[in-house]
């Protein structure tokens, strides 16, 4: 059967695929996630389908295709959760915490502030070289955030720890605590082994340069590039480890064979990138 001419592509309601098939009445079982089409019937089966929100109006009038169809039209289902792999949307309640210039578009009255987050951090920002610029978000609307393209991930803190380069953290709810804190085995003079801790219960972003791998280190002793590590769970024992052989560079951005070793129960992500390559100088 052809699906009716007002029929469109629009976000899933339930939020367990990219899109769902709106043919015009009601929600179908077609649905599209990252570009593979499938059927999939709504769970619970239910009552009357919900109206999506629709782009038609006088400011969409004589303009067709793929870009005012609803695919790409803001979701709404969950107060912050991944408009798209490389765009987070967050629909401000309590205040949160951003990456400086990570704002791409904002609906409402929102107020960007710097946060510094006091003498100590700053002095410890100068110190380490982990660098994380950071302006407290507040106010009534949606907000959009990304960094460069890179893919954008969402975890929930419950009572716990996470241990993320500074470079990665895209954004995080006020009510975690978060400080720099020295990765063991590490010292100033290697660089890299400072981290941003944050701890406590609440939501954070961050960011991948690429599809991450998530490795279990209660399986076995985990290694990682000091520069592709992105973030570990932070009961998690480090250690550095410095192993240098003839011909046997196996990371790149320290110059030499330098990872970071994980043991116990708790998990380590890694990225496909170890960041910018140097540029040569003369």
């Amino acid at each position: 059967m052809t699906a009716p001419n007002n029929g469109s592509w629009r976000p899933d309601p339930e939020g367990r695929y990219e899109y769902r098939w709106w043919d015009g009445t009601q929600w179908t079982d077609q649905v599209s996630h990252q570009g593979q089409m499938g059927r999939a019937p709504l769970t619970p089966p239910s009552g009357p389908a919900p109206q999506p929100a629709q782009p038609q109006g006088d400011g969409f009038a004589g303009i067709t295709g793929d870009l005012v169809d609803g695919r790409f039209s803001e979701k709404e289902a969950k107060a912050i959760a991944n408009q798209n792999t490389k765009l987070l949307r967050v629909r401000l309640g309590e205040p949160f915490m951003a990456r400086q210039g990570s704002m791409v578009a904002y609906q409402g009255n929102v107020d960007f502030a710097f946060e510094g987050g006091g003498a100590s951090k700053f002095l410890k920002k100068a110190l380490t070289g982990e660098g994380l610029p950071l302006m407290r978000c507040q106010g009534q609307g949606d907000v959009f955030l990304a960094d460069r393209a890179y893919d954008v991930h969402l975890l929930q803190l419950a009572n716990s720890g996470l241990s993320i380069s500074g470079k990665n953290v895209l954004a995080f709810s006020s009510s975690l605590n978060w400080n720099i804190e020295r990765v063991k085995g590490g010292s100033i003079a290697t660089g890299g082994l400072f981290n941003t801790t944050l701890r406590g219960t609440g939501w954070v972003a961050l960011t991948t340069d690429g599809p991450p791998v998530v490795l279990n280190a209660a399986e076995a002793p985990t290694f990682a590039d000091t520069n592709a590590v992105v973030a570990w769970s932070a009961n998690l024992q480090t250690q550095l480890k410095t192993s240098f052989k003839a011909g046997a560079l196996i990371g790149r951005g320290s110059g030499e064979a330098v990872q970071v070793s994980f043991h116990g129960p708790g998990f380590v992500i890694v990225q496909p990138s170890e960041g910018i390559p140097p540029v040569a100088t003369q």
